[in-house]
């Protein structure tokens, strides 16, 4: 555990990730945490729309991480691209990505970014989620393969790296926390940690 100046007791964050898009985006706060692996099987259910599964997945990833850091405040997070209520995940190589940037263009995809703060020891949980609908341009094949060879987002729901050359791909953006299409929303995770006991400034 740390000390801090102005508290007698500030509990560790672990945040219950691998990504480095999360982990840069939580650096932000100044704050310092801990990364560990969820490892959550982040297959569908039958039935369950993408918000329903980045919900579930977010609070899950908290809850793995939570019972091997049970003092800790433990961030998970999860991000679906939904399409129509089709979820999209990370493509994981190029011919998925080609495939689902082709379903994409010329639709509004809602990438749902949910968010679960956890501490066993307090018995605290929150959770809450993040919607971005973005605006894909009507791409052409080749504005999708030359994207494609430069950033290589096969790590990122949807194929779309928006902090890189992938914001070239969009017409529009329309979102209350400008973190949450890269992975974690900034804001609501502020507030969580606070809600949790967790002193930022």
């Amino acid at each position: 555990m740390t000390e801090n100046a102005s508290s007698p007791f500030q509990r560790t964050v672990v945040l219950g990730s691998t990504s480095r898009y999360r982990r840069e985006l939580l650096s932000r706060l100044n704050l310092p945490f801990e990364m560990a692996a969820p490892d959550v099987d982040e297959s569908p259910h039958a039935g369950e729309s993408p918000r329903d599964l980045a919900l579930r997945l977010a609070l899950a990833k908290a809850h793995a991480v939570a019972q091997r850091f049970p003092q800790a405040v433990v961030i998970g997070s999860d991000q679906v691209a939904d399409l129509g209520g089709q979820p999209l995940g990370k493509p994981g190589e190029h011919s998925r990505a080609v495939q689902q940037l082709r379903q994409m263009r010329g639709q509004v995809v809602v990438f749902q970014t949910a968010l679960a703060v956890v501490c066993l020891a307090t018995g605290f949980e929150q959770v809450d989620i993040a919607s971005v609908k973005v605006l894909f341009r009507d791409l052409s094949d080749s504005e999708i393969e030359n994207y494609l060879q430069a950033e290589k987002p096969y790590d990122c729901a949807g194929s779309a790296k928006s902090e890189g050359l992938g914001i070239a791909l969009l017409e529009s953006i329309e979102n209350d926390d400008p973190t949450a299409l890269v992975g974690l929303p900034l804001i609501r995770t502020a507030r969580m940690l606070r809600a949790a006991g967790v002193k930022l400034l």
